[in-house]
């Protein structure tokens, strides 16, 4: 009962901010304060959403799609090279600056960089959405590694573990909570990414679908697909938060958000 009223006491304070904000932008709106071919109502992204949701539905699917892919891609490089990095010091001081030198890249750069060399398939959308995930998934795992008690290593030393055992029964799952914190980052910059890659060849695909909309001044289009990007986004936290309460369910329920 105390655990449901502190979910309300949370959840209520933005619910009422976002239902404030909604009716301030119906309102500016209604008295035409700014021009709806410019700023549509939100009953009017709503009613867009309701007409079209087939159409809307079909370009979610293949941004969906490439965003899974490319997350997945992301996760297994990120968490792959986080152990490399861990296990080998030399391998880690020679790459760990170029990898936070390639963050200073804008995505913006990468993408169509790799449509020039890869073509405009499918390849080239997911190899991007995976160079934006893989850093923080890379980081956090590196990071989780590194903040594991050396008082317990020298324990499991002492009792004859190899180093292999010691990573298996120690490291690793000490390391699960800072790997879902660069797991839920992640998720969330797929979803963008993979707007991002659509805008290059925009036929399919929420990018694509607010390029083609935005070309046509159709505005409630372009904000119902915004909408759906960030119900997305939201989506794959809340999934991701949902595997970390599944699997790091020995750590205290504060520390696992």
């Amino acid at each position: 009962m105390e655990n449901k009223r502190a979910l309300w006491r949370s959840l209520l304070p933005p619910v009422i901010m976002l239902a404030v904000i909604f009716t301030v932008w119906e309102l500016i709106v209604r008295f035409e304060l700014v021009y709806s071919w410019l700023i549509p109502s939100p009953l009017g992204v709503l009613k867009e959403m309701a007409i079209g949701w087939e159409r809307l539905l079909e370009h979610w699917l293949a941004t969906m799609q490439l965003t899974v892919l490319g997350f997945l891609g992301g996760a297994v490089c990120g968490i792959l090279l986080g152990m490399v990095l861990h296990f080998v010091p030399l391998v880690r001081q020679a790459m760990y600056p170029v990898l936070i030198l390639s963050q200073n890249i804008p995505v913006i750069v990468i993408a169509p960089i790799l449509t020039m060399l890869l073509g405009f398939g499918l390849l080239p959308k997911v190899l991007l959405i995976i160079l934006v995930c893989f850093f923080p998934i890379c980081i956090a795992m590196l990071g989780g590694l590194a903040q594991v008690d050396q008082g317990l290593r020298n324990y499991m030393g002492m009792i004859g573990s190899s180093r292999w055992q010691q990573f298996v029964h120690l490291e690793l799952p000490s390391s699960l909570g800072s790997l879902f914190s660069g797991l839920k980052i992640a998720a969330s910059y797929s979803v963008l990414s993979a707007v991002v890659a659509e805008w290059l060849s925009p036929k399919v695909g929420l990018g694509g679908y607010m390029i083609l909309s935005s070309r046509g001044y159709m505005p409630e289009r372009v904000f119902a697909a915004v909408l759906l990007i960030v119900l997305t986004s939201l989506l794959l936290f809340w999934l991701v938060s949902l595997v970390e309460r599944l699997l790091v369910r020995w750590r205290p329920r504060k520390e696992a958000r």
